[in-house]
């Protein structure tokens, strides 16, 4: 349990690092004002996540950008990773199982071990806030063998 413990620890210092970004704002007091993003034990696929154990915790925060047209390519995540739309349209394309749009201001929590390809469809540019709740070691993202999903 103290690996979950480290990573709960990570997540938080990593929150109250991100929160001034998300809010577009500096360093608040927490208020009423407060407005929460996101709150779920689940990811987009109603899959309950956990964070890696037997190594220490390692926060990764990344901007991704996707120009119109662009495509992250099918790929997967085997450690929970919390994405906030900071600018554009984001559609991720699950194959057979669905797929999901997010607009600026929305929060989810990726699949985890599940090919997905992540796509720009709209006219701007896509701005993704990605923070990977993984393990030191552990990769954050990894390219699934053989096809796409259908």
């Amino acid at each position: 349990m103290p690996d979950v413990r480290r990573a709960a620890r990570a997540l938080a210092y990593a929150s109250l690092a991100l929160g001034p970004l998300l809010a577009g704002a500096g360093p608040t007091a927490a208020s009423e004002d407060d407005t929460t993003i996101l709150n779920t034990g689940k990811t987009i696929l109603s899959q309950p996540f956990a964070y890696p154990t037997g190594a220490p915790a390692k926060v990764t925060v990344s901007v991704i950008t996707l120009k119109p047209g662009d495509e992250r390519g099918w790929h997967k995540h085997e450690v929970p990773l919390l994405g906030y739309v900071l600018d554009g349209e984001l559609t991720i394309d699950f194959g057979k199982l669905r797929t999901k749009v997010f607009r600026k201001g929305d929060a989810f929590v990726e699949a985890i071990d599940t090919a997905h390809n992540g796509r720009n469809l709209g006219k701007e540019d896509v701005r993704l806030l990605a923070v990977f709740m993984g393990a030191d070691g552990s990769d954050n993202t990894a390219r699934p063998s053989g096809p796409p999903p259908q």
